[in-house]
């Protein structure tokens, strides 16, 4: 009887701990999972990852620099600590960097604990050769990305988890052509571009020139994943700060913006026509060592719950996470509690409740499957249907999907 009861009790203390991790992980912000810019805009972002060898670096570099391109670069701790310069030459070019962990293991594997020691080795290396932070912005390796694996890069302070909607496939060795017609043929609004910086893609670099010509001739402007995005800039290392123009933008909003002038702005950047502006233009902006957003007059207030992360918050309010993380003087935009009041700037009154849809559970489905297909969160269908267990769904089973 006593072994009985001593099973009995041991499968209760299994259940409350499985129930006890899940709701400690719906209370922590899990990455949100990109694959393209949300944009009618054509604007594109060529991503480039690095592993061990690194060996095209320096004439992508050098291509990027002849087109007056920025890219976005995916990093290895392992690789930065086999071609340190070349690190420090993307830096130094001026491209945004992410991290792509230490040893690109598959994050699938791993516990969240393992996910953090990847990625913070990764960015302390990154760190100590260019003095620049690759956060808020992830790559896993092979892509290969799960519920957990967005929770616990979230949780590990990488807010955005950066997929592709274009994959080259450069890595097998396809020649330029392919490679380039790939990406020239499939293009949209927002595509984000994936390609490789080693000995494998080796018609890389000479695709590159055709691609950047190509995408010009049909109208496309080059930005990094950050400007995709629109995520706040990091401020340099000295005095001033820089901003790159985007779709809409004029010299008066921007000169709003940074609590400047226009007059201001034109003088430092050498303007003779104020009406004139260019998207990816990067202009130096007088007189601010960072870019403040003054919280608008009016403001509404949210109360957080299990599964909201700021991106989603910002896009329910149509406003941007910088804007909210200024008004509620948040410093790690990653990092939210369930039942957290915030300000949202820029709305005087909150919004017509979220949208929601049936879904009836088929053979295959779970719940990342579905969360996917419907620009949602595990943890957002889990509790607005009471579910306990995230793997366990039964063929049938009608599920409501709050967008």
């Amino acid at each position: 009887m006593g072994t009985k009861i001593g099973k009995i009790a041991a499968v209760m203390l299994l259940i409350l701990f499985s129930l006890f991790s899940f709701s400690s992980q719906s209370d922590a912000a899990s990455s949100v999972y990109v694959t393209k810019g949300n944009t009618s805009s054509k604007v594109v972002a060529l991503t480039f990852d690095d592993g061990s060898d690194g060996t095209n670096i320096n004439k992508i570099l050098d291509i990027l620099s002849a087109h007056n391109v920025k890219a976005t670069f995916f990093l290895t701790g392992s690789g930065a600590e086999n071609h340190p310069q070349a690190i420090k030459n993307i830096a130094a070019k001026g491209h945004q960097l992410g991290n792509h962990s230490y040893s690109h293991p598959d994050f699938r594997t791993l516990s969240a604990a393992q996910m953090k020691s990847q990625l913070d080795r990764t960015e302390t290396i990154i760190k100590n050769l260019t003095g620049k932070s690759t956060k808020p912005i992830f790559r896993a390796p092979y892509g290969s990305v799960n519920a957990s694996v967005l929770a616990g890069v979230g949780a590990a302070g990488y807010g955005y988890t950066i997929q592709w909607n274009i994959d080259t496939i450069d890595w097998r060795g396809d020649s330029a052509t392919t490679i380039t017609n790939k990406v020239v043929n499939n293009i949209v609004p927002g595509t984000v571009v994936l390609m490789h910086t080693g000995t494998g893609a080796s018609g890389t670099p000479a695709a590159l020139p055709n691609i950047i010509t190509k995408l010009k001739a049909k109208g496309y402007s080059f930005v990094t994943v950050s400007q995709l995005l629109n995520l706040p800039a990091s401020p340099p290392a000295s005095g001033g700060t820089t901003y790159t123009v985007k779709a809409g933008d004029t010299l008066y909003s921007i000169a709003k913006r940074f609590n400047t002038t226009v007059a201001k702005i034109a003088a430092a950047n050498n303007i003779a026509n104020v009406n004139l502006l260019r998207i990816g233009q990067v202009l130096k902006i007088p007189g601010t060592s960072t870019a403040p957003t003054p919280p608008p007059a009016t403001s509404t207030t949210y109360t957080v719950k299990a599964g909201d992360t700021l991106y989603s918050i910002a896009k329910r309010y149509n406003t941007t996470v910088a804007k909210i993380a200024a008004a509620n003087n948040i410093t790690n935009v990653n990092l939210l509690r369930i039942g957290q009041v915030l300000k949202i700037p820029g709305t005087a009154t909150a919004p017509p409740p979220a949208a929601t849809v049936k879904y009836t559970v088929k053979a295959g489905d779970t719940l990342y499957s579905i969360a996917v297909r419907y620009n949602s969160t595990v943890a957002k269908i889990a509790a607005t249907n009471n579910i306990t267990n995230v793997n366990f769904l039964r063929i049938g089973q009608v599920l409501t999907i709050p967008r």
